[in-house]
């Protein structure tokens, strides 16, 4: 009688944790993560009825900008030279703003941009810096089908995903998107503004790994969440390097937005020197002047301009630039970088080597 009693006290058992551990594995899938790991999906209402998205998908993100993301093609007269990309980061009552490179519609008679919907508007080109590779854009507001929203590259962190929207190689494939990670932030890439044998002017940039093709210059680079945190920049790869892009901040170009939309030119300071690398020998050598062998970097002056804050400092030709405010700059393009942080009407100080000595000077800057 007592085996009975204890047989049926164990098959109670037996029955009770199986219903105990059933609620608990339900409750903890249901209320914990471990569910994601299992439902790769989600179901969100629509004006056309449930659409499914797989939770890692940027479907999401890429459709809140995505119809803001234009294709541009530059003409000179009525033969097209250049395309690229720009997007519409903002609007008012009239018009609808674009931003993409300058280098893409630089010297050109005409720019089109074509829409997402394939519409073809002609569109007036504003303003525009070289130095910033930035451009400012206009189209008429009715034409705008969708504002891309403006965010910060400052918190996002090396592994982050992001993602472009760009037209790689031209109209065939434009709307491409393409997706990758941030692989380094603070880049300081060389790049050649003036078409000179050396670069002269360095950019400090976002590194990424998605694909950037020529076409996708001007077009936004952005966050999981489908805000913009660069502009891309096809001028900053080199023809040898694979799998590394190029996107400006945009902090850097919002900064100077304003003037750009009000067709203000860029006020950058002037030093009030012409001037070179201590490698290149051959400008050195035609303008008579030797720079000591145990010098390995710097910018040597090679002629003083009247009337400027140079004119006025203890600077003369054939003095090696080795710093400015104390920070190293190894050559012309890092003494623009470093030089364009400040405004006419600043006063820097300059290190250089004369004669063997280090020496120091101040300069107040005037207007480029």
């Amino acid at each position: 009688m007592n085996n009975k009693k204890n047989n049926s006290k164990l098959i109670l058992t037996v029955i009770f944790s199986f219903v105990v551990g059933g609620l608990v594995t339900v409750c903890l899938l249901k209320w914990t993560p471990i569910l994601k790991d299992v439902d790769t999906s989600i179901v969100k209402n629509t004006s056309k009825g449930p659409k499914v998205y797989e939770k890692s998908s940027l479907a999401t993100s890429i459709s809140k900008v995505y119809d803001a993301v234009v294709m541009i093609q530059s003409y000179k007269g009525e033969e097209k030279y250049s395309t690229g990309t720009g997007f519409v980061y903002k609007a008012n009552d009239k018009h609808g703003y674009i931003m993409t490179n300058h280098h893409v519609i630089n010297n050109c008679d005409k720019v089109v941009v074509v829409l997402s919907n394939d519409e073809e508007v002609e569109a007036k080109v504003v303003s525009g810096d070289e130095y910033l590779d930035i451009a400012v854009l206009t189209i008429d507001k009715s034409k705008v089908l969708q504002t891309a929203t403006i965010a910060s590259s400052e918190n996002i962190q090396v592994g982050d995903t992001v993602f472009t929207v760009g037209s790689p190689m031209g109209y065939e494939y434009r709307g491409t998107v393409t997706s990758g990670i941030i692989s380094g932030k603070d880049r300081m890439v060389s790049v050649n503004v003036s078409n000179s044998a050396s670069s002269d002017w360095v950019m400090k940039v976002l590194q990424i790994d998605a694909a950037i093709n020529p076409g996708n210059s001007g077009g936004p680079l952005l966050n999981v969440n489908g805000e913009v945190i660069g502009v891309n920049s096809m001028k900053l790869v080199q023809d040898e390097i694979e799998g590394m892009g190029f996107a400006i901040p945009i902090e850097i170009a919002m900064a100077h937005v304003d003037d750009l939309e009000n067709n203000k030119k860029i006020e950058w300071p002037m030093l009030g020197i012409s001037m070179a690398n201590v490698d290149d020998s051959a400008n050195l050598y035609s303008n008579n002047i030797r720079v000591d062998s145990s010098i390995k970097q710097g910018v040597v002056v090679i002629e003083i301009t009247k009337n400027t804050g140079a004119a006025k400092s203890d600077l003369k030709p054939g003095d090696v630039i080795t710093k400015l405010n104390n920070i190293e700059v190894k050559d012309t393009a890092y003494l623009r970088y470093e030089l364009y942080k400040n405004k006419p009407g600043d006063t820097i100080e300059l290190t250089y080597i004369r004669d063997g000595k280090e020496r120091k000077t101040k300069i107040t800057l005037t207007k480029k």
